[in-house]
């Protein structure tokens, strides 16, 4: 092979390798991770309560388009950029999920498996262009497509089976404690080496989405409804305060930049 064509090869390499936009996973991931998922369930419905729910959607999805165009078109990872997406994503997740269920009347018990079905369609379609879902190996165009497609399937399931379990008995309370629980399995099952990084990751980050719903709903709806009545607007701004002082530590201390020497083919 001559030197040219070397050069050539080179830097095609270059140009399909791109930097990580995606942050590393931390404990303020989880934190943050969970504050976005109760954030978007409050806002969501409070939204559906002050616009009507197709405006809502309407704007949700404007809204979901510009955070996801800004994160694309963005060369490296800037935790402001990548959260608003994120809380994008988690408000119209929820919406997505809700729209099946109230306009369209489909019951929790056909849009959770569906929702799920969904998402490890879109899992398998991953791992069979590029051989890997995990994180640390999103550093081109289509592993990112692939990612934020699967992030959004996560919310619009989380948000299916946590109203599902908080509607079949359980109640918000109960679901929460239900979920808290079922998350900490994914770590203990990972810490034992009974199961790989990259599913852990995943099965843990479907769970926040239910875990961070329940509670903020619990907080947020009336005594009627086994909630602490303390409102959609208070809960909705006290959980967006949190967030926005998580993400202002993070762009400060870069705590959560991927380390670019991590190896790429089964770590989380």
């Amino acid at each position: 092979m001559s030197t040219e064509h070397l050069t050539h090869h080179r830097r095609a390499a270059t140009a399909t390798r791109m930097a990580s936009k995606v942050p590393d996973v931390t404990v303020c991931f989880w934190l943050i991770k969970v504050l976005t998922t109760g954030m978007g369930e409050t806002a969501s419905d409070l939204l559906a309560q002050k616009l009507g729910p197709v405006p809502a959607v309407g704007l949700g999805g404007l809204a979901l388009a510009a955070a996801l165009t800004l994160q694309l078109t963005a060369r490296r990872y800037v935790a402001w950029i990548y959260w608003t997406a994120i809380v994008m994503v988690s408000v119209f997740g929820t919406m997505a999920a809700d729209v099946l269920h109230v306009g369209l009347g489909v019951p929790y018990t056909v849009s959770t498996p569906f929702f799920m079905l969904a998402l490890a369609a879109v899992l398998v379609l991953w791992y069979a262009s590029e051989r890997t879902l995990s994180i640390h190996s999103i550093r081109s165009r289509r592993r990112e497509l692939f990612y934020w497609v699967t992030v959004l399937a996560t919310f619009a399931l989380g948000t299916a089976a946590g109203d599902l379990s908080a509607t079949v008995g359980l109640g918000y309370l109960g679901s929460a404690v239900l979920y808290a629980v079922a998350i900490a399995v994914p770590a203990v099952l990972h810490r034992w080496n009974a199961l790989n990084a990259v599913a852990a990751f995943w099965t843990a980050y479907v769970l926040t989405r239910p875990l961070g719903a329940s509670v903020a709903d619990w907080m947020a709806l009336g005594h009627t409804r086994g909630g602490l009545g303390l409102g959609l607007g208070p809960v909705t701004l006290s959980w967006t305060a949190a967030i926005v002082g998580f993400v202002a530590y993070l762009a400060v201390s870069r705590d959560d930049v991927q380390d670019t020497a991590r190896p790429t083919s089964d770590a989380v």
